[in-house]
């Protein structure tokens, strides 16, 4: 029998993109999933293409009481949570110096509040059930690079929030890990890249294994692994554990040496699109967030 046969999993962010294709792959698993998001015709979709015996709710992740009636309603509907996803996130567009402090503000708020406030609603569950959190972070949270300052510290966040959590409950027989994916290809790389050339131009310039792309096929497939191993971190594509282990050498005076040319003519660049833009995130996600 598969080990995740009849294993309740809720995953936040989970209309489309990684969220709606681990949904795929860990269905096919014999998985039973509970999808949540903001988008509630995508949620649907998605659901109905999987079966009927999976679940979804609409949710706001940076809302406490609407994350927590999301899970109360899994755990209703299937009796039990067995893992946890905590995926959903946004990516605002610009640089510290010009971006909206709104933007900023609310990506912190989804990416690492939204962790805590799911976590914390899952978690008698998951304690129940002796389950297992994935925390969905970045290649970003030890690979910064500029116009990604709001994105690097709310992923750096969530990945020590992750750590924090490991060690609070592993005595409760809950593990936590945390999934480190570099460039996926999904609607929000492909969304800023879009509306940035200078993002696009900036990440062609970065040295491997920080620029390689992978699918979101890949990624979907990898979380679903972490998920059957109960894996303490996950890297998509593999080779990024390399950075994570030279977590210091984006930050280092060599590297500072050989980007300087680069961010010297795109950052100023990316300022000015961004700036003409007139908005904070991407089309998409400008309507998601209100």
């Amino acid at each position: 029998m598969p080990k995740l046969a009849g294993k309740v999993v809720l995953i936040t962010g989970a209309a489309r993109g990684i969220g709606a294709q681990t949904a795929r792959v860990l269905a096919r698993r014999g998985a039973k999933l509970a999808l949540v998001g903001l988008e509630p015709a995508d949620l649907a979709a998605v659901a109905a293409e999987l079966g009927d015996e999976h679940f979804w709710a609409e949710a706001d992740v940076t809302d406490p009481e609407s994350i927590q009636a999301a899970v109360d309603r899994a755990v209703e509907h299937f009796g039990r949570l067995d893992v946890l996803i905590a995926n959903a996130g946004v990516a605002p567009l610009g640089t510290v110096r010009n971006t909206d402090p709104r933007a900023f503000v609310k990506t912190v708020d989804v990416n690492v509040n939204g962790v805590f406030h799911t976590a914390r609603a899952a978690l008698p569950h998951l304690i129940e059930r002796r389950g297992y959190v994935l925390v969905v972070s970045s290649l970003s949270a030890f690979a910064p690079i500029g116009g990604m300052a709001a994105y690097t510290a709310s992923k750096a966040g969530a990945e020590a929030l992750a750590s924090a959590l490991h060690s609070e409950v592993m005595h409760l027989g809950v593990a936590v890990g945390s999934a480190h994916p570099s460039w996926i290809d999904t609607d929000m790389v492909r969304d800023v890249e879009a509306d940035l050339g200078s993002f696009a131009a900036m990440r062609g310039r970065l040295p491997w294994p920080m620029r390689a792309t992978t699918s979101v096929g890949e990624c979907a497939t990898a979380f679903a692994d972490a998920v059957e191993r109960r894996s303490r971190r996950v890297y998509v594509p593999k080779p990024i554990v390399l950075m994570h282990w030279l977590r210091n050498l984006p930050a280092s005076r060599l590297v500072e040496r050989l980007m300087l040319p680069t961010t010297r003519r795109l950052v100023p660049r990316m300022e000015q699109e961004a700036a003409a833009l007139g908005r904070s995130f991407s089309e998409r996600n400008q309507k998601l967030q209100g």
